[in-house]
């Protein structure tokens, strides 16, 4: 098994979504960069303050998977759940 990388934005749709991801993203970065696992991390506000981008890699797909569990069990994903998602997932 190769390298998982997951690219893309996330879309907030009001001022209301922006400030609730710049509260809740930097426990999201710094608890996904401690991953066994994480080779890469980084979600950057775009020129747009609505989009976010995302550029992470997991060393397998299993590391990437074990991500994704813990990711679904936090505040991150509850408060973020209905922003829109536009990602693309390689497994190389």
């Amino acid at each position: 098994m190769g390298i998982t990388t997951l690219t893309g934005t996330l879309t907030c749709t009001s001022q209301a979504d922006v400030d609730m991801v710049q509260a809740f993203l930097p426990d999201h970065i710094r608890l996904s960069r401690a991953e066994a696992g994480c080779l890469k991390f980084n979600v950057t506000q775009g020129e747009n303050p609505f989009v976010w981008h995302l550029d992470e890699a997991f060393v397998d797909a299993d590391a990437f998977a074990a991500h994704q569990t813990r990711t679904k069990a936090t505040i991150w994903a509850t408060k973020t759940a209905h922003l829109v998602r536009n990602f693309k997932r390689i497994d190389s």
